[in-house]
């Protein structure tokens, strides 16, 4: 099968695959990957040459080039990062067929920490998840694809494999020039192919030429195109049972002896003794990628060890903070509020009317404002002085992200989107103190479920309607109810939990 289709989710141009590997076969792929080593050491396959890659290594899999991942004997975790070249052409000109090179003499130059950091983004989001992930995702991979445009096109052949090579780094003009010259061999490596046709196309002399290339790449003209068609001719030794004399020619080698000859100063063996060892070895149906993916436990913790800072920035986002509110009623209601609550800017726009039905419910009562947050108000329906025998609680679940996305959504399927792509979790914890004597709880509570009810069905004539979809959209949209008496001494908590966008009341009464 050798080609191996990448298959997209989530409407996602971008795959993440964070896994322990024990074998990959040969394979290729249209896309571009990107591996990243975060723990043990891997072998990695790459044409010709074997590279055995470390912690902290990131290599460029540039596309239809052919690849293989080994154990080599220890536990790894390696992520795998493969991007839709179709999506993001759209973006980039001539990302196709660019050769990106991120094996460097110095491991602690900067461009690599950056990459580093871009890629534990990228995989942070990927296993939060969060809202409006896919937007953070895709945002960062056009950061992983401006570094790579920026400071990997740069390359040079030195002891057999291709090295990253600084000093040409912010050179636009060369690397363009390089790109469409590598480009155009790619293209037309199958036929006669002259550097004196590139250097008509580019406006150069022939000696200028190869000297830009010769510098470059660290090949020369000639070398470099019998290196692309050695490269190439790979994929129909494996993936065919084409006879040599065929490869040869398909590739554009004018005779079969000067294909094996290449061949050979390359993979330093004859093609038929290639084809005999890796013909096994090959991505089929029958022989399958192996590797165990790992837990986001794990991959947080190897985050936090390879890449500082960038853990830090998420860890608050995995845990549930709590949402505390201390009401001290000897203060806070002597300092009654006149502010709007900062609710208000959300809750008074039309479009969000079935989530602000129980702030307006709250206002409509017209109590005394004691305490508000983003997602949160307390009021009371005594005046001030006299004695204090009510408590009115209001908390909403959303986010930061939810709060924007609210305070500009423009239509009713934009707020259908919101409500039901949420999925963060949050606790609340109403701590009061200066209530004494025994008190009635209500406590009517509307979770995600019952906002979406009410929103997809807005708009529906409930005259259309049978009488039993009438009854069962009024009871979908009903608050859960509950209700309990306590006694308190002076100090008490309420403690509400959601997942998902939610709103509970609570009025607290004392009993008479």
């Amino acid at each position: 099968m050798l080609k191996e289709k990448i298959m997209y989710k989530d409407e996602l141009p971008i795959n993440v695959i964070t896994a322990n590997i024990d074998e990959y076969p040969i394979h290729f792929h249209d896309d571009m990957e990107v591996v990243y080593v975060l723990e043990g050491n891997i072998l990695l396959r790459n044409g010709y040459y074997t590279y055995n890659l470390k912690p902290g290594d990131i290599y460029i899999i540039n596309d239809r080039e052919m690849h293989s991942f080994e154990n080599t004997g220890e536990d790894n975790m390696v992520m795998m990062l493969q991007m839709d070249l179709t999506y993001f052409s759209r973006y980039y000109d001539n990302l196709k067929n660019n050769f990106f090179v991120t094996d460097m003499e110095d491991d602690s130059d900067e461009s690599l920490d950056v990459l580093k950091g871009i890629l534990a983004r990228i995989m942070m989001e990927v296993i939060q998840k969060g809202y409006g992930y896919e937007h953070k995702v895709i945002e960062s991979t056009h950061n992983l694809i401006a570094c790579l445009m920026s400071d990997f096109r740069y390359f040079v052949m030195e002891g057999g494999k291709f090295r990253n090579e600084s000093k040409n780094k912010g050179n636009k003009v060369l690397a363009g020039r390089l790109n469409r010259i590598t480009d155009y061999m790619y293209d037309n490596y199958n036929r006669k192919l002259t550097l004196n046709e590139i250097a008509d196309r580019e406006h150069l002399s022939i000696y200028y030429l190869s000297h830009i290339i010769k510098e470059a790449t660290g090949l020369s003209f000639q070398n470099l195109l019998s290196y692309i068609r050695v490269e190439e001719s790979e994929k129909l030794l494996l993936g065919t049972n084409k006879k040599i004399g065929a490869i040869a020619e398909e590739t554009g080698f004018s005779a079969v002896r000067y294909y094996i000859k290449h061949f050979e100063q390359w993979f330093e063996m004859h093609p038929l003794e290639y084809r005999k060892t890796y013909i096994g070895k090959i991505i089929s149906r029958e022989i399958e990628a192996k590797y165990t993916k790992c837990s986001p436990e794990q991959i947080e913790n190897a985050i936090r060890r390879q890449v500082k800072g960038v853990y830090a920035d998420y860890i608050d986002k995995l845990k549930i903070k709590p949402v505390i509110v201390d009401v001290d009623i000897y203060d806070d209601y002597a300092e009654i509020k006149k502010a709007e609550p900062e609710l208000e800017e959300i809750m008074k726009r039309d479009i969000n009317k079935v989530l602000a039905e129980p702030y307006k419910i709250l206002k409509g009562l017209d109590e005394n404002l004691i305490a508000s947050g983003e997602n949160y108000m307390i009021t009371t329906r005594d005046k001030f002085p006299g004695n204090l025998t009510s408590l009115s609680i209001l908390v909403y679940n959303f986010d930061d992200n939810v709060s924007k996305s609210l305070k500009r959504i423009g239509s009713n399927s934009d707020l259908l989107r919101v409500v039901r792509n949420y999925d963060g979790e949050s606790e609340f914890l109403i701590r009061c103190n200066g209530l004494s004597g025994q008190f009635k709880m209500l406590r009517f509570r509307l979770d995600r479920d019952n906002f979406l009810q009410k929103i997809e069905d807005i708009g529906q004539p409930a005259d259309e309607e049978t009488a039993r979809a009438r009854l069962l959209y009024r009871l979908a949209g009903y608050a859960t109810v509950s209700s309990e008496i306590f006694s308190s001494s002076d100090a008490f908590s309420i403690r509400s939990i959601f997942k998902g966008i939610g709103a509970e009341m609570i009025l607290i009464d004392l009993k008479e």
